[in-house]
């Protein structure tokens, strides 16, 4: 197995893929790492879906891994949606860089993530045609809604936020245009699989799981195309028999 570190474009990477497929077209997955974390700590994705075929883009997110500014938890925290944003943004340089380097000129290319990194890749379903499959481990698909709740908790804990009333409405307007709450058939009966712990206080379960239930009968004739795996025990981190049934949900496929 090949583990490189790239940088395409402005974007330092992990490019991990089996030797024999190094030079061949087989199919792609990018996955997104969760707020605070960097590209590394998801190798073990990376490993299981090489092991499966597919070739691996681990990308170091805006303000994280090698691209830290060493901003403390709460700046970091208060510029969260201009990560996700720069997430959504950057995966369109990904996939034009995966198409002119010819790395996947036929093959299927999916879009997974951890908590920020579900909720970017969300996001991105919102409005790339091009993701063929996703994982969502802890994301959280009502944009708006999460983000009027991440304010009430910052102000709850007493924190004076450094923007405007006006700044706030234009992050909230901003931020619908990727909200896939509000456009559910966006999704255009593409393969989607959601892992989330039950006891999740940081991305709380529920508001996913309603959208997953308020979906899944347009996924009827397909069930295994739509899932959503609940873990009554667990709380904002993804166990290993998750993780592991993900990567094996996504790697089928990626590989039809």
């Amino acid at each position: 197995m090949i583990i490189k570190e790239e940088m395409w474009r402005n974007i330092p990477l992990l490019h991990i893929v089996e030797s024999e497929f190094e030079n061949i077209d087989v199919p792609v997955a990018i996955f997104l790492h969760g707020f605070t974390s960097a590209k590394e700590h998801n190798l073990h994705y990376a490993y299981n879906l090489a092991k499966e075929g597919i070739r691996v883009l681990l990308p170091d997110a805006h303000l994280h891994g090698v691209r830290s500014e060493n901003l403390d938890e709460v700046e970091l925290a208060l510029r969260f949606w201009e990560i996700v944003m720069t997430n959504i943004e950057e995966l369109k340089v990904l996939h034009n860089e995966i198409k002119e380097r010819g790395l996947s000129t036929s093959a299927k290319i999916g879009v997974g993530g951890t908590s920020m990194g579900g909720i970017s890749t969300l996001g991105s379903l919102k409005i790339y045609d091009w993701i063929d499959a996703s994982i969502i481990m802890m994301g959280a698909p009502g944009f708006v809604d999460l983000a009027k709740a991440q304010i009430h908790e910052f102000e709850q804990k007493g924190f004076t936020l450094p923007v405007t009333a006006e700044e706030k409405n234009q992050l909230l307007e901003n931020i619908s245009l990727f909200d896939i709450t509000r456009d559910p058939f966006s999704l255009k009966g593409r393969p989607v699989y959601f892992w989330h712990g039950k006891n999740d206080q940081v991305v709380p379960y529920g508001p996913t799981f309603k959208f997953y239930k308020e979906v899944k009968e347009t996924y009827s004739d397909r069930p295994n195309d739509f899932v959503f795996v609940t873990d009554n025990n667990a709380a904002h981190a993804v166990t290993r028999t998750g993780m592991l049934d993900a990567v094996s949900w996504l790697a089928s496929h990626l590989n039809e």
